[in-house]
């Protein structure tokens, strides 16, 4: 497989064994997939191998082997994961304004459905260090980022101007990785993150609200939450286009 053969619409729950076996009758009825396509999805798993094997912005080469398990890609002393950019917030302590988001839609099910198989491609998807309490861990868990990607990608902004940020101990605990795309634009670039930044790359975009990290940044009305998922819709559409682009382009460069 060569990057000319990376399909930026294909959905990596339709290679997950089980993904969708009884789905709606798991997590109280919120849904949630039988298995992680983040660990079990060999395609994404070779996606990911071809698209970050490529020279890194401090000039070496990132040549990325699959191993086994959930770090199944390896570099050097590196082992990464993959983690999905995206999020629907399907948790219990939630249920409440799910069963409002529910009640505002025609048919929630079949719009949550939709949501899955599109966030599932590629460009929902992204990889970090894999490790006890690492950033995939770390940005899930923190309360005021709760797996948000605007916010997590406004954390590492902050890591790379020197300012703290909620995950600024994870981040500081990977700067070997950091340090490989020398700064933020180096990072936002490598991985075409660029529809998530100002031109400048400056600030990143935040979705819904604020980046102030003060308060719970779960989507708090139906509105915000339709917005929430709109969003992340509309970023993984331009980032497809951006792995398209370059993987049609003459010679595969960047």
């Amino acid at each position: 497989m060569s990057r000319n053969d990376i399909d930026v619409s294909f959905d990596f729950t339709t290679d997950t064994p089980g993904y969708w076996a009884n789905f709606w009758n798991k997590n109280d009825g919120l849904g949630t997939g039988g298995k992680d396509p983040d660990v079990l999805s060999k395609t994404l798993q070779k996606y990911h191998q071809i698209l970050w094997s490529k020279e890194l912005p401090n000039g070496e080469m990132l040549d990325l082997s699959i191993g086994k398990g959930p770090s199944y890609l390896i570099w050097k002393n590196f082992r990464f994961g993959s983690d999905s950019i995206t999020a629907s917030f399907r948790y219990k302590r939630y249920k409440k304004m799910l069963q409002q988001v529910e009640d505002a839609l025609p048919n929630y099910r079949a719009y949550m459905e939709a949501y899955i198989k599109k966030s599932y491609t590629i460009g929902g998807s992204i990889i970090f260090p894999k490790r006890m309490g690492g950033i995939n861990q770390s940005r899930g868990c923190n309360p005021f980022i709760k797996d948000r990607w605007d916010l997590s990608l406004e954390c590492i902004r902050r890591y790379y101007s020197g300012e703290e940020s909620p995950l600024s101990k994870v981040l500081q605990q990977d700067r070997d990785f950091f340090n490989l795309f020398v700064n933020f634009k180096g990072y936002v670039d490598f991985f075409y993150l660029q529809d998530c930044v100002s031109a400048d790359y400056s600030e990143v975009k935040i979705w819904i609200g604020d980046a102030e990290f003060t308060h719970d940044p779960l989507p708090q009305t139906v509105d915000s939450y339709l917005v929430w998922i709109k969003s992340n819709l509309d970023f993984v559409e331009k980032r497809n286009q951006w792995i398209q682009k370059v993987c049609q382009s003459k010679g595969n460069k960047d």
